[in-house]
């Protein structure tokens, strides 16, 4: 037996809504935690599943962290040659973002460890990881497949390199970077599109030294991390099912607060308003070296767009629910360049066309992206039905907020994933105005 929503049809968006804290920057703070020197102290830490299994990691790892209590985390960091030899395997769970990032960080460590995951992380990616790791002298093994478990053997003293990128990848930019601080010499990534930068904030928020130019960032190896304070902001991929929700369902006025405004995470934002959307920011402010403000958003009509390519890494975990949106909009929406969809907790693109289909809107998957022919003229344009979710806790919230526009209740398959994300996603939607229940999904 697996949970499921039951979302009944129709309803609005109101009130004021806190989503729990980002999880990128949870994921960071218990890394870049562990390895200053003194303590770290973090607010508004989010005690989803996913940053849960980082936190649990360090611990292995011979790390004391007190916590998590509603948000708060002290981490007693050990310094950046502290870490101990893990007894057993590395559990990261569902987190694709901890495996990737801890590639680098264990790459340069005199012991050997070895990543495990649950099941959906198991088929996901790593060679992307391992490869330019391996031309620092890493020495990283995966499946024959390039999947999980992943084995991290130790090194002789690595040496930096100047690598280009090819696919745009925060994941794999930040484990670089990692690994740089164990490496002789310069490490320096150049990507072909910009990524979230939370790595290089908090690194520079540590007191690691981090030059940036352009497309480049690079550190030096061999510095120091000096603990710090950490305020988190509320997660804006989190906050997106609200963006959306609020822009679609007639009625709506919607205020989201304390939410994390990083430059290379608001192309949801610019799409949404591309669109039409009505969204202001409000008492925009700087939190530990992120940009925050509210956002209030309005219900409006939405038209269909090309969606600009250069925005596709900016929002890349959004699409789900931009998609939601598009199904909404009146005419076309077209999105390319989003192969990255392809490889996160599903086949996003597969997975988002087959629900679509299922509750009556025209969606054709394309290799990089979708094609959605908007029903925006339609009064209620999602038929009411079943849905599968396959485990993808973005997929599920999506659909979540279709239901908004929907002419009969939507039934979502396969959503216990969703606390990897969004604990208390269920009693948040339903105070601010969704009809959802979990129900036992037989």
């Amino acid at each position: 037996m697996t949970t499921g929503f039951e979302v009944a049809g129709g309803g609005s968006l109101s009130g004021r809504v806190r989503v729990p804290g980002d999880k990128s920057i949870s994921h960071r703070s218990m890394m870049l935690g562990a390895l200053a020197d003194g303590v770290t102290r973090v607010s508004g830490f989010l005690e989803g599943a996913d940053a849960i299994s980082t936190m649990n990691v360090f611990r292995a790892l011979g790390v004391r962290i007190d916590g998590p209590d509603n948000g708060i985390v002290t981490v007693h960091g050990v310094g950046i040659d502290g870490l101990r030899p893990p007894a057993a395997p590395l559990d990261c769970g569902n987190a694709g973002t901890a495996m990737r990032l801890l590639m680098g960080l264990l790459a340069g460590q005199r012991f050997e460890s070895v990543l495990i995951g649950d099941e959906s992380l198991s088929r996901r990616p790593m060679r992307r990881v391992s490869e330019p790791l391996a031309l620092m002298g890493a020495r990283i093994e995966t499946s024959a497949t390039g999947t999980p478990p992943v084995r991290i053997l130790p090194a002789d003293r690595l040496k930096g390199i100047d690598y280009s990128m090819t696919v745009a990848s925060a994941q794999v930019k930040s484990a670089i970077l990692l690994a740089g601080l164990y490496s002789e010499g310069e490490t320096a990534v150049t990507e072909p599109a910009p990524t979230r930068d939370h790595t290089e904030r908090m690194l520079t928020g540590f007191g690691v030294t981090v030059e940036r130019h352009g497309a480049r960032a690079s550190v030096r190896g061999g510095q120091r991390l000096r603990a710090t304070t950490l305020d988190v902001p509320a997660d804006i991929s989190s906050a997106a099912f609200f963006l959306v929700g609020a822009a679609i369902a007639p009625g709506s006025d919607l205020l989201l607060e304390h939410v994390g405004m990083n430059p290379t995470r608001t192309g949801v934002i610019d799409i949404l308003r591309l669109m039409g959307a009505h969204i202001e920011v409000l008492s925009p402010r700087e939190v530990g070296g992120e940009p925050v403000a509210d956002l209030r958003v309005r219900a409006g009509p939405l038209k269909g767009i090309e969606v600009p390519v250069e925005l596709v890494p900016l929002a890349i975990d959004e699409f789900p629910v931009l998609f939601v949106a598009a199904a909404c909009a009146q005419g076309r929406t077209v999105v390319t360049g989003a192969h990255e969809l392809r490889v996160k907790e599903s086949d996003r693109i597969a997975v988002m066309a087959d629900g679509l289909a299922a509750l009556g809107i025209p969606a054709t998957a394309t290799p990089d992206g979708m094609i959605i022919e908007g029903l925006g003229s339609e009064a209620m344009p999602f038929a009411g039905g079943t849905v599968e979710s396959h485990g993808d806790h973005r997929i599920a919230m999506a659909f979540a907020m279709a239901a908004l526009r929907a002419r009969g209740p939507i039934r979502i398959r396969d959503t216990a994933n969703v606390a990897t994300s969004f604990p208390g996603f269920t009693a948040l939607a339903a105070g601010a105005g969704v009809r959802i229940a979990d129900v036992d999904d037989l």
